[in-house]
C-alpha cells in the first residue's frame, strides 16, 4: 500500500448557511449550535459558518471549496417579493441579507453537484430558489394544522413529537429510513405553497403539507425537511439515518473532488 492510500480521509467541509441578527448594540452573524452539532457528531463533518453577506459572499466561489451544504432554520421568514407573493404583516422577522446569500448559493451547489440538505426555512428557501411559492400563515389556512410551536414550553416540549408525517413510497426518505411513516416536531408558521418544478415530494403531514422534497435532476444527494431532525441528532433513529446519509455523500463528493 502506497503512503497517500494509508493517508487517513480527510473529513469533509460543510457550510453551514448563518443569519443577520441585530443583538444590541452591533450585527452580528449567527447560526444555531444545534446544526453546527448536528454536522459535526451527526454528518461528521467540518462544520463551516457561511456570513450571509449577499453578492459579497462570491456563492459559486464558495461552493467550490466546500463538500456539502447545510442550509439552516431560522426565526425569520423569507421576504415574499422574492416568490411574488403579498406583503407580509407588520411585525414579521426578515432576513434580506441571508435571501440574497442563500437563493443564489442554494442554485450554485445544485449546478455543482454538490450535496445539500435543508431545514425548515431551508426547505422554504429551496423551493423559492427554484421557482416555487410560499404560504406565509399555514395555520390560517382551512383544515390546516396548527405547525407552530408553543414557545411558552421549555424547548425540548417545543421540539418534541408533534405529528406524524407519511414518506412517499419510492423515494429517498423511503428508502433511506425504511419506514411508511415516522412522527417529527414542528416548529414553522410559513411553508411550502406552489411547488417548484424541480421538486419531488418526499414527505406530507397529515393535513396534506409538504413536510420533504428532494430535488428531482439532482447530481448528488439534494432533500429538504420541514421538520428539524438536527434538534439532538444522536437521539432520534430517523435523525441519525438522514445526517448519516447526508455525511457519506459529502465524504464520496469529496473524494471524487480530491481526484479530479
Amino acid at each position: 500500500m502506497s503512503r497517500a492510500a494509508a493517508r487517513p480521509e480527510t473529513a469533509p467541509l460543510v457550510g453551514v448557511t448563518a443569519c443577520a441578527r441585530d443583538i444590541a448594540p452591533h450585527r452580528f452573524h449567527v447560526a444555531g449550535e444545534k446544526y453546527v452539532t448536528a454536522v459535526a457528531d451527526g454528518a461528521r463533518a467540518v462544520p463551516v459558518l457561511l456570513p450571509p453577506l449577499g453578492e459579497r459572499g462570491a456563492g459559486a466561489e464558495v461552493v467550490g471549496r466546500l463538500d456539502g451544504l447545510l442550509v439552516t432554520g431560522s426565526a425569520s421568514n423569507v421576504e415574499p417579493h422574492r416568490y411574488g407573493g403579498a406583503p407580509s404583516r407588520p411585525g414579521t422577522l426578515h432576513d434580506p441579507d441571508r435571501d440574497d446569500t442563500t437563493l443564489p448559493l442554494i442554485r450554485a451547489a445544485l449546478a455543482a453537484g454538490v450535496p445539500l440538505l435543508a431545514i425548515c426555512r431551508g426547505i422554504q428557501e429551496l423551493n423559492v430558489a427554484l421557482g416555487g411559492t410560499l404560504h406565509q400563515l399555514v395555520h390560517e389556512l382551512p383544515g390546516r394544522l396548527d405547525h407552530r410551536e408553543d414557545k411558552s414550553r421549555p424547548l425540548e416540549v417545543q421540539y418534541g413529537p408533534a405529528h406524524p408525517v407519511r414518506i412517499a413510497p419510492g423515494g429517498v426518505l423511503a428508502a433511506l429510513l425504511g419506514r411508511a411513516e415516522i412522527v417529527v416536531n414542528s416548529v414553522h408558521s410559513e411553508g411550502i405553497d406552489r411547488l417548484a418544478e424541480r421538486l419531488e415530494v418526499e414527505a406530507t403531514a397529515p393535513d396534506g403539507q409538504v413536510e420533504a422534497v428532494r430535488v428531482r435532476d439532482a447530481r448528488g444527494f439534494a432533500l429538504g425537511v420541514q421538520w428539524h431532525p438536527e434538534w439532538r441528532v444522536l437521539e432520534d433513529a430517523s435523525s441519525r439515518a438522514l445526517f448519516a446519509a447526508f455525511g457519506d455523500a459529502c465524504r464520496a463528493y469529496a473524494r471524487a473532488r480530491v481526484a479530479a
